[in-house]
């Protein structure tokens, strides 16, 4: 912090105190005294040092990424951003511009899609598998049954008959939970939110998978939790890391996706999923399982849910129709242990009150008719061929020197170039052909693991995926071949994938 200490804002000078600021840190940027990926002082910390009220900072803060000299990171801070040598942001050719600004938002979680992009960034499905001349005819059908009372306010837990027809749909994952123990959300993200809310205090300790999801990240970071990721083996998390951190560290929670995990595809194996509950309920740790996408089974042996071996009730299931459904409408469920009934309960009031009634009550006839498993057909049939397309197409284009494992199941794949090479470079490559994938970064904590990328099918056909690949992996060939002489980065953590 000490480079700030030769900033001094004058309060007798005719500019504002915040046009001030605002010059002084980008004369930093400039100068070269501030690195790209160098994070500034949080707002409060800002405030303090430089005497002034948080509004001051969060003005430069905003000027600043205005001129394209920071970027925000949702859940973790305000960073430098990539210079061109020589040049003032201002003047950065317009090509360049566009991509350094694509990256960004990626960055922040989101994804500009231009006109003929090939996306395998985003892990949601594509605009024309949506449902929506059934969903229109149930929304209809809600309509004229109910009337106006669509639209009032249903009870905080959600809707009971959704509740009770929700409960016979777990039941098909060997989960069995009465209606009082279902609560609907909006969408999974509420839900990780909502339990960071009834059970987490400033300060207290989480565990998560190395990498995981980035939602879960930042929601666990608002709270003032403490988070350690733990590595992630081709079978599952490494348990003995796991116990030792949990011995030593006492978190409230553990939050995993067991099955297809999002971002490496990874499914665990029976035998661990045991042994994981067992050391859970000795220590007593909740667990937050993520059901993210176990119903796109295609080879797997066994996708048998955590909740449904779970004897002790220490598992918080939390489910979403967001990736095999509409992901706009926001819905999803929790199945919650008793004893955290009420916290959450309160914890949903004070978030949104309630989910959609139209939307909860449409939900709850489209799954009554049926008409949700034709769909779930429909889905696996489409992403079965998408992954079959994404299989041949790495084992025809990938260079040999990228490591993957291919999962068997989900719409996700997990690579990892050579040390030396970083896929935040080879995204800035990619963009410029019209192609985005997910950098790995983007799923660790601190930024770590720049050699790992995240490739979806969600939102591509397979005549994208052909025509993507095959260009994706020759830019990738030539990347790869340019720094074959770089010296290996030294990394003081181990990638296990």
């Amino acid at each position: 912090m000490e480079i700030y200490n030769n900033i001094r804002l004058s309060k007798e000078d005719s500019e504002h105190l915040y046009i001030q600021l605002y010059k002084s840190i980008k004369e930093l940027i400039l100068g070269g005294k501030l690195m790209e990926g160098d994070r500034l002082p949080p707002v409060r910390k800002m405030a303090k040092m430089m005497e002034v009220n948080n509004v001051t900072i969060v003005k430069a803060y905003e000027i600043l990424e205005k001129e394209a000299l920071v970027y925000k990171r949702i859940g973790s801070g305000t960073y430098i951003a990539h210079q061109i040598k020589g040049d003032d942001p201002e003047g950065i050719e317009e090509e360049t511009h566009q991509a350094i600004n694509k990256h960004r938002l990626l960055d922040q979680g989101q994804i500009k899609i231009e006109e003929n992009t090939i996306n395998f960034a985003s892990a949601t499905p594509s605009a024309e598998l949506f449902p929506v001349d059934d969903f229109k005819q149930v929304l209809n059908d809600v309509l004229d049954r109910d009337k106006g009372n669509a639209f009032g306010y249903q009870e905080g837990q959600g809707y009971y008959p959704l509740r009770e027809i929700l409960g016979s749909y777990v039941k098909e994952y060997g989960i069995n939970v009465d209606a009082e123990n279902i609560q609907v959300i909006s969408g999974a993200q509420q839900g990780i939110d909502l339990v960071s809310k009834a059970l987490l205090n400033y300060g207290d300790y989480v565990i998560i998978e190395g990498p995981s999801y980035t939602g879960a990240i930042a929601a666990f970071q608002s709270r003032g939790a403490r988070i350690i990721d733990i590595p992630l083996e081709y079978d599952g998390l490494n348990l003995e890391i796991l116990e030792k951190k949990i011995q030593s560290n006492r978190p409230k929670l553990l939050y995993i996706m067991p099955n297809f995990q999002n971002p490496t595809g990874v499914s665990y194996t029976r035998e661990k999923k045991e042994k994981l509950l067992e050391i859970c309920k000795n220590y007593g740790v909740y667990i937050m399982e993520d059901d993210y996408l176990s119903e796109l089974n295609y080879y797997h042996d066994d996708t048998s849910t955590l909740k449904s071996i779970d004897k002790e009730n220490i598992v918080i299931y939390v489910k979403s129709f967001s990736k095999i459904f509409m992901p706009g409408l926001r819905l999803g469920f929790l199945v919650i242990p008793n004893n955290l009934h009420g916290r959450l309960l309160m914890a949903k009031h004070t978030t949104d009150i309630s989910t959609s009634g139209l939307l909860q009550r449409a939900l709850e006839l489209y799954l009554k008719k049926g008409i949700w498993q034709q769909h779930l057909r429909y889905m696996e049939g489409k992403y079965k061929e998408r992954f079959e397309k994404m299989i041949s197409c790495i084992e025809a284009y990938m260079p040999s020197e990228v490591e993957y494992i291919l999962p068997r199941g989900g719409v996700n794949f997990w690579f990892k170039l050579p040390s030396n090479c970083s896929s935040q470079q080879l995204y800035e490559l990619a963009v410029n052909e019209n192609i985005v994938f997910a950098p790995g970064n983007l799923f660790h904590l601190n930024n770590f693991h720049d050699e790992y990328f995240r490739l979806s099918i969600a939102a591509v056909s397979p005549p994208e995926i052909e025509v993507g690949m095959r260009q994706l992996c020759k830019i990738m060939e030539e990347y790869i071949n340019k720094y074959k002489s770089s010296v290996v980065r030294a990394s003081t953590i181990k990638p296990i994938l």
